[in-house]
């Protein structure tokens, strides 16, 4: 016997699709875009977590807990400071709601 599957389609924010308030999955989304970044930049740099962190301005430790996915050690702000300091720029895009 076929069984059909249902398939539900994202809204494109996965902490809003696994329950998350739409003003918290957004926060959580755009945490989440930029600890990706910050990653990006450390592997792409090949320095040593130590090196690394120094160059975001913050301690190994802190580092670790970003390369670990700790999201809720992290807040916009903290994420946009350490970007600055690798040499980055933030940009922010603000538009109405579909």
């Amino acid at each position: 016997m076929t069984e059909k599957l249902k398939i539900t389609h994202g809204s494109g924010n996965v902490f809003l699709d696994i329950g998350f308030s739409k003003a918290e999955a957004e926060n959580l989304k755009l945490r989440a875009e930029l600890m990706m970044r910050i990653e990006d930049f450390y592997r792409k740099s090949k320095m040593t977590q130590g090196a690394a962190a120094r160059a975001l301005g913050v301690g190994q430790p802190r580092l670790n807990d970003l390369l670990r996915g700790k999201i809720d050690k992290f807040s916009l702000d903290a994420l946009v400071n350490m970007l600055g300091h690798a040499g980055m720029r933030v940009e922010l895009k603000v538009k109405k709601a579909a």
